[in-house]
């Protein structure tokens, strides 16, 4: 179900370590049905203080699942993402579940976010974009933008409003409150 693409920086990705991340990764394989197929990218990093930070990013169609963790422990690290993982995860099916009974069936509640390639510009200003994401703006309230923000460990996030065909933007304000840009 779940292709692996594994990366390792100033870290060797070993037969063990690869190993360890596909069966503690693949528990979450529960959550979802038969025939679904997503690749998860998984980072690890080490830095010249010994911690490691793992980083997993599972795009897919109508969900990005992505945590990060830092730990002297690489393995202990990897645990404690699939546990954020799988609190993700049950976080969104209660929300889908809510959300069909209210509406009296399931839709695509959540934006699909596939990452393009970093794409890197050079300027002669001071300005320079540094990477460029791509992705479709599905239909939503602000309440499942906030919620898909919050999964991807955003600051904000774009979106189309459902009501309005309006684009839209959430953000986190530094009060730990949420705020709405609307567009005409």
């Amino acid at each position: 179900m779940f292709d692996y693409n594994i990366r390792g920086e100033n870290i060797e990705v070993t037969p063990a370590i690869r190993e360890y991340v596909e069966k503690k990764v693949s528990k979450l394989e529960r959550y979802f049905t038969e025939g679904i197929t997503a690749t998860a990218h998984v980072n690890l990093k080490v830095y010249n203080d010994k911690q490691t930070k793992v980083e997993i990013t599972i795009p897919m169609k109508d969900l990005t699942l992505r945590a990060e963790e830092r730990h002297d422990d690489m393995y202990a690290a990897i645990d404690l993402i699939v546990d954020k993982l799988e609190r993700q995860i049950r976080k969104y099916k209660t929300r889908v579940n809510r959300k069909a009974r209210e509406k009296g069936g399931v839709e695509a509640l959540f934006a699909s976010l596939e990452p393009s390639k970093d794409e890197e510009e050079s300027s002669d200003s001071d300005i320079q974009i540094v990477r460029t994401k791509r992705f479709d703006l599905k239909p939503m309230d602000s309440e499942e933008a906030v919620l898909q923000m919050n999964m991807l460990g955003h600051n904000f996030f774009v979106y189309t409003d459902a009501e309005t065909d309006s684009t839209n933007i959430v953000y986190k304000r530094k009060d730990g409150k949420y705020a709405l840009i609307e567009t005409n």
